[in-house]
């Protein structure tokens, strides 16, 4: 097993096992949505460096979602912002990350009412302590019901077998 799959099942059993936003693992950060709902235009900010010695890099990255079986659809559009390297500027990339099959049967793992997907992005991401990245949910709904948390994972190019979890 790859050292990027030992920090995805490390990050979503710390992900299902707590209410509040803790890091499971260096690299990662995570928001929790209020019980009222993620408002359209609310815009989460992550810093995911992997260690304090590593302010810039890039990598892999994945998206967390932990919500309930009551969430009313099959999937997640989301707009995420990350730093574009030697530049002041941002890439903007949509994202969908698919919660259910055409059954309505989840794919994410839970406990309880509470189901938590992980979704590795293609590609390599910049990332920078000074400039975070912005991740917002693009529904066709002003008020997204039932999304407790969202977490942005980073997997630094520069990461061995030695220094992963």
């Amino acid at each position: 097993m790859r050292p990027a799959s030992y920090a995805v099942i490390a990050a979503m059993t710390l992900l299902a096992a707590c209410k509040e936003p803790t890091p499971p693992a260096e690299g990662a950060d995570f928001h929790s949505i209020p019980p009222e709902g993620w408002a359209y235009g609310s815009c989460f900010e992550f810093v995911p460096a992997p260690e304090p010695a590593d302010n810039r890099g890039t990598g892999r990255m994945a998206i967390a979602v932990r919500h309930t079986d009551a969430y009313p659809y099959s999937n997640l559009w989301l707009e995420l912002a990350t730093p574009v390297a030697g530049t002041d500027s941002m890439r903007l990339d949509t994202v969908d990350i698919t919660l259910a099959d055409v059954y309505g049967k989840w794919y994410g793992r839970g406990v309880g009412v509470s189901f938590v997907t992980v979704d590795t992005l293609p590609g390599t991401y910049c990332y920078d302590i000074d400039r975070p990245a912005r991740l917002r949910h693009i529904m066709r709904v002003d008020t997204l019901p039932e999304v407790e948390q969202i977490g942005l994972i980073l997997f630094p190019d520069n990461v061995t077998s030695d220094t992963a979890l």
